[in-house]
């Protein structure tokens, strides 16, 4: 799908036919990429796809594995040379698995995320990559509690189908500019999804994949979704699709559980499970066109290089690889969690924090929106410099006296007080998929002040001036901050 709707469905359309006689022989060789290496041998490969791993020097027994999917007319090198998750295979050490679809499968180098025999439990395209996890598992040691898989565009869109498939393999997954799994079933209904997906109710899309499970499924992973405002390949409206298909799944609602901004036009939305842990967790990329979230640089949070497909906004793989816990959070010890944790004030840039100390505890760790923003002796915390009129999440847990983190805390939140405005100019389409605005009848409507946008479409345009948290105004008469 990165080569646009050609990509997706127009070479289904003139691959299909040959697909499963090319099956009957091997794909062509590769050449192997640099930092890469090509395995072979990984099983009977129905999908006739090429296997790809790169692993750290040192990799230590029981590491995780990551499974990464190019998008249409890319490749594993590709894939591997601009995403960013090499460095973080690295710096927290994991192996990566980058499958590669040809010429041969697809005429765009798609993976075929439309074919139902492709994209099945054990059938074609998902079973040659469910192969692939099997032999780096045993290649590298890795940990088969801990395999991860992401993908761009027609990746995205199979890796929603791999989690679909087999949610008893992948214990997260990270969809970026994709579609809902099973939401397409052919090269027409292909093109449906990627520009007006099926307007299904969070249960019909929860089913689509609770029917793709084995039966008696009730595990399932966590699921990062990632979508650009801008992307006229893959409409925005699918990140909300997945976001309901995938909380539905996880028995949970559609409101986020809280909401955070991020760098680079980037909103967060965060839906916890019943613990308060996050299950899924969308990421909105303002004014982003249709690809990959990078952000080249040296800094901690930055990955990537730019390119074609390959967007300089937001080191997507920094947080997801975050949010899965990839870099060693999700170890937990033995201590309970802190009791009655409690917001006991705020200013514009500070919350302050206290809960019931922990018996045996050496110190807290204390979280904002799942990463660890402090380390104090007492029962209380004050976390500053942060943004004014903005709602955080938090919890905490107890450390032990060799630093492992019990179980965290229940979340509470708080809202700093004060509030900057903010202006946005997008058409009205836009405008209502960032949330800023609302659909009725036709027509879209300020979100907060109700204020009349006119027709719902891309080419009505306004300025919108956020004055109060979910509150905006129109201001097309040169909106100041």
């Amino acid at each position: 799908m990165t080569s646009g709707p050609t990509g997706a469905a127009t070479a289904g359309a003139g691959a299909s036919a040959q697909v499963r006689a090319a099956r009957a022989r091997p794909a062509a060789p590769q050449a192997t990429a640099a930092g890469l290496t090509q395995v072979t041998g990984f099983g009977t490969n129905p999908g006739n796809l090429s296997m790809y791993t790169y692993a750290p020097d040192a990799l230590p027994a029981d590491a995780p594995l990551v499974v990464a999917l190019h998008g249409c007319t890319q490749s594993a090198n590709d894939y591997y040379a601009h995403s960013g998750w090499p460095k973080f295979a690295d710096a927290y050490g994991f192996a990566l698995v980058l499958p590669q679809t040809s010429s041969a499968n697809n005429a765009n180098s798609c993976f075929n995320w439309f074919e139902p025999g492709d994209s099945g439990r054990g059938q074609g395209e998902a079973l040659s990559i469910k192969q692939m996890v099997d032999k780096a598992v045993a290649l590298h040691g890795a940990d088969s509690r801990r395999v991860y898989i992401t993908g761009l565009s027609a990746g995205g869109a199979m890796t929603a189908n791999m989690l679909a498939a087999y949610p008893d393999v992948f214990a997260g997954g990270a969809i970026g500019s994709g579609l809902p799994a099973r939401c397409a079933s052919s090269v027409s209904t292909a093109y449906t999804c990627m520009y007006s997906p099926p307007d299904k109710s969070p249960a019909q899309w929860g089913e689509l994949v609770r029917s793709a499970a084995p039966a008696g499924t009730n595990s399932w992973p966590r699921v990062a979704i990632w979508q650009g405002t801008a992307d006229t390949t893959v409409r925005p409206a699918n990140a909300t699709e997945l976001r309901d298909q995938w909380t539905n799944v996880w028995g949970i609602g559609q409101t986020p559980s809280r909401t955070e901004s991020l760098g680079g036009g980037t909103t967060l939305s965060v839906y916890d499970d019943a613990s308060g842990r996050s299950a899924v967790e969308v990421y909105t990329v303002s004014g982003m066109g249709h690809g990959l979230a990078v952000d080249p640089g040296s800094g901690a949070e930055q990955c990537g290089s730019a390119g074609t497909y390959y967007l300089d906004t937001l080191c997507s793989s920094y947080h997801t690889a975050r949010f899965w816990g990839l870099d060693g959070d999700e170890d937990t010890g033995s201590l309970p969690a802190p009791t009655w944790l409690t917001v006991t004030g705020t200013t514009d840039t500070t919350v302050s924090l206290s809960w019931q100390a922990v018996a045996g505890a050496a110190s807290y760790a204390v979280y904002r929106g799942g990463t660890q923003v402090g380390r104090t002796a007492s029962a209380s915390y004050t976390d500053a410099g942060l943004a004014t009129g903005t709602t955080y999440s938090y919890t905490a847990a107890a450390l032990d006296t060799a630093g492992a983190a019990g179980t965290a805390s229940p979340a509470v939140t708080a809202t700093t007080t004060g509030f900057t405005p903010t202006c946005h100019t997008a058409g009205n389409y836009e405008h209502t998929a960032a949330g800023r605005a609302y659909r009725s009848g036709g027509y879209a409507y300020a979100k907060g002040s109700g204020q009349a946008m006119g027709l719902w479409n891309t080419f009505t345009s306004h300025t919108l001036k956020q004055t109060a948290p979910g509150h905006y105004v129109i201001d097309d008469g040169g909106c100041q901050g």
